[in-house]
């Protein structure tokens, strides 16, 4: 049987049908996504509660004349479907396939890249204050803002813009209660009070009507007060002041899954020609019941599925095995998350925080354990950084969790809030290198080089998952400033971790292999890489050195020292951008010493890097044991163009 889907080409295909057809529609995309991303695996519940918006948005837009900008990019796999990209859909996430979140240069109907949250008003502000000023053509311009993004400052900065602007966007604040884990804050929990809540109607409509029933005259007044009467009795009841006092039309709260009812709010926001919002309320995971049904744990559990993780439309069954293979390693996030918990035992100063990634950043592991000792702060790093900063004044010791790439996010709180004032802040940063599927917005590359320019702070990176709880264990003892960490997605070495975390001496490093004519220095996850390529150059005969620098900044100078005198060539080896990282670090200081050895730097290319399993990543930009040692080959025997 043809499925109406299979006729949607683009979405202008959607302006012809009827709302049942929409409805249909709607429901075929939400079984495509649970079919496709059940196999492939990907973001999965907050695409589910889009799939009825993202048909009603399409059947009454001509994107993209018309701009539809989805935050966060998480939840626009319908939009993807529905903009000619159906067919493409298994490849999603995939090396050489579709882009995980919203991608300028994937479709014109992706208007904006959408990997972190909370941009899209901004971006539409832009967008529609562009088209009044005659620079490209005129058209509606629509932000969904969903999944916890209405907790980012920098959305809000966009509200106050574009209402005191009087630009006229539409804004639709889809409302379910989730981002990655419960959204968290006091605006969080006004949305939640007022989604759909019948007892709350009925309140406001017995009040409407008993104030028209006072004897005496007093109700006819209130009666001739009509419509003002009933924006003033809504406004007590539902959220909508708040957008009303920013100069917005509030409509709401729409039910996200009724297409019918969002095309009509949505066909008069767009004819309002001022700012509005269109407040919906959306179940993250419709259509599926072990989220749609299983509540907050649900939804959280199926934010992403994992490969094969769903069959027939229902969780795949699981197989226990019955191997007696060695246990894989832990994750790093897990040893982080159960280190931290001990840290806290250890000492009642130190304070976790995550900016609404407890689960990513393994926080969840103290949230439960030590509820008290525990902060999110919703998407907003900004003030992450700055709580984190108030806690230190007071003479706690907070510890910011927040993956490298989204730190980015908070980069002034870091120099004028924490490193001026040399606060005793420790930095968490999980993802750091190429973390696979999320792609370029997600890869945290450039935390070495956008953190070692700043004084007072020390860097620190381990080469495995016992080195980690040593130095989460040092971050937390060290009391002369800020201190920062950072580590890989994924899988540990395998390692046996420490009975008991032992402090490091801050700017040391250590010689793991002796060997001669090439020291090959690496630093955090590319010390692995480094041992690879020894392993790889000895079968040819040259044993080489391999040191562990451990601290980025400052340097042992002393060991790089020796390392370059003791040895023909100094191969530095990161998984970070070369310009201002560690290998530039060591550079800058042999030079300062006086000394000029030949120095080769592995690292990452000055390019986005694009998105797929860190293992073809790393082939790409040949960061592995293989291209290492033929590159040290190629150097000893001076043909390589990039030895300096």
């Amino acid at each position: 049987m043809t499925r109406l889907l299979d006729t949607i080409d683009r979405p202008q295909d959607l302006h012809g049908l009827s709302d049942d057809q929409l409805a249909q529609v709607a429901q075929e995309v939400r079984h495509h996504i649970i079919d496709t991303v059940g196999e492939i695996g990907g973001h999965f519940g907050a695409n589910l509660g889009t799939c009825e918006l993202a048909v009603a948005l399409h059947s009454l837009l001509d994107s993209p004349r018309d701009k539809v900008l989805w935050d966060v990019g998480h939840q626009a796999y319908t939009h993807k479907v529905l903009t000619g990209r159906r067919d493409a859909l298994p490849t999603i996430r995939q090396y050489g396939g579709m882009a995980p979140f919203c991608s300028i240069a994937e479709s014109e109907h992706d208007i904006m890249g959408a990997g972190h949250a909370s941009t899209a008003i901004g971006y539409a502000v832009g967008l529609k204050e562009a088209m009044r000023q005659g620079i490209g053509p005129d058209g509606n311009v629509v932000a969904v803002v969903g999944d916890g993004a209405m907790t980012g400052g920098v959305a809000f900065e966009a509200v106050h813009q574009a209402g005191g602007l009087g630009t006229p966007i539409v804004v639709v604040l889809n409302d379910n209660g989730m981002s990655i884990a419960p959204n968290v804050g006091a605006l969080s929990r006004s949305f939640n009070r007022a989604r759909l809540n019948p007892k709350l109607w009925r309140a406001r409509e017995e009040v409407e009507g008993g104030l028209t029933k006072l004897p005496a005259g007093i109700g006819a007044a209130f009666e001739r007060l009509g419509p003002h009467l009933k924006e003033s009795i809504k406004a007590f009841w539902a959220p909508g002041l708040w957008w009303e006092e920013l100069d917005f039309a509030y409509v709401g709260v729409i039910d996200g899954h009724d297409v019918k009812a969002l095309r009509i709010a949505l066909r008069e926001a767009l004819a309002a020609q001022r700012p509005v919002v269109v407040h919906i309320a959306t179940v993250k995971g419709k259509g599926f019941a072990p989220a749609e049904e299983g509540g907050l744990a649900g939804m959280e559990q199926w934010h992403a599925a994992k490969p094969k993780s769903i069959a027939n439309g229902a969780p795949a069954v699981v197989v226990a095995s019955t191997s007696l293979a060695k246990p894989a390693p832990p994750q790093y996030t897990q040893v982080f998350g159960d280190a931290l918990v001990k840290e806290c035992r250890r000492d009642e100063r130190v304070i976790g925080i995550t900016a609404a990634m407890n689960s990513g950043t393994g926080l969840n592991i103290l949230q439960k354990a030590l509820p008290d000792r525990y902060y999110d702060v919703g998407i907003a790093e900004q003030q992450a950084i700055l709580f984190a900063a108030g806690l230190a004044l007071e003479g706690a010791k907070p510890v910011a969790a927040i993956y490298s790439t989204f730190l980015q996010r908070a980069y002034d709180q870091i120099v004028h809030d924490v490193c001026l004032q040399n606060l005793n802040v420790v930095f968490a940063m999980d993802r750091a290198g190429l973390v696979g599927d999320d792609g370029p917005t997600h890869h945290g590359v450039f935390d070495i080089a956008y953190l070692r320019c700043l004084p007072n702070i020390v860097l620190m990176a381990p080469r495995d998952e016992a080195m980690l709880v040593h130095m989460l264990h040092t971050a937390v003892c060290y009391d002369d400033g800020p201190i920062a960490l950072r580590y890989p997605r994924g899988a540990g070495a395998g390692v046996e971790l420490p009975k008991a975390p032992a402090a490091i001496e801050i700017g040391t490093g250590e010689i793991l292999r002796e060997g001669r004519r090439v020291a090959l220095l690496g630093y955090g996850s590319g010390v692995a890489k480094a041992l690879e390529a020894a392993d790889i150059l000895a079968t040819s005969g040259l044993e080489v050195t391999v040191a562990d620098g451990r601290f980025a900044k400052p340097i042992d100078a002393g060991l790089a020292a020796q390392l370059a005198a003791e040895h023909e060539l100094l191969v530095t080896v990161e998984e970070g951008v070369l310009a201002g990282g560690f290998g530039s670090a060591v550079w800058e200081t042999l030079s300062d010493a006086g000394m000029a050895p030949r120095i080769l730097r592995i690292g990452l290319p000055d390019r986005y890097v694009t998105h797929g399993a860190p293992k073809l990543l790393h082939e790409e930009v040949g960061f592995t044991g293989s291209r290492i040692a033929e590159r040290i080959e190629a150097a000893v025997l001076d043909t390589d163009p990039a030895l300096a």
